[in-house]
């Protein structure tokens, strides 16, 4: 990988991992137009589940917003496949929605997804802005403490 973005990514010490393998009848990223559609990706690094559990009960904020960071990065590794290997094709970051794992009196997702967030600001600045969604779930797959899935519009 080389470009503008690569070596921010360099600059900021983040190492694109190899894409997660989809864990079910779905593709990682679809691709149609100018648009890039990203399947949620959890918080693993190798395949390993990194964060685990319900955030506010094993997981402070601080946590939340790690995991919800680390899912932005394997979002950025498909991303990156997705444009050849070049992120400076990313014109803007469109929307992100995130489901974190937590208990029905959680009333935090927005912080937990500040990590994601500010993350895509960090790699691409204004370009990064994007539209968010945050929402609560009672339970997510593995275990995983948050999911973030991705649209970003490229050339």
């Amino acid at each position: 990988m080389s470009g503008k973005i690569a070596a921010r990514l360099a600059e900021l010490g983040i190492e694109l991992p190899a894409g997660n393998t989809p864990r079910g009848k779905y593709v990682p990223y679809v691709i149609t137009g100018n648009l890039v559609f990203i399947a949620g990706q959890g918080p693993r690094r190798n395949g390993e589940m990194i964060y685990a559990g319900k955030v506010g009960k094993d997981l402070d904020i601080a946590g939340g917003q790690a995991a919800a960071a680390l899912c932005t990065v394997n979002l950025l590794s498909h991303l990156a496949t997705a444009c050849g290997g070049n992120l400076d094709r990313v014109r803007r970051a469109v929307r992100i929605a995130g489901l974190v794992n937590c208990g029905p009196d959680f009333t935090e997702h927005a912080k937990v997804m500040d990590g994601a967030s500010s993350l895509l600001h960090e790699v691409f600045g204004e370009v990064g802005s994007h539209a968010r969604i945050a929402s609560g779930a009672m339970s997510l797959p593995s275990n995983m403490a948050v999911e973030v899935e991705g649209v970003f519009e490229i050339d």
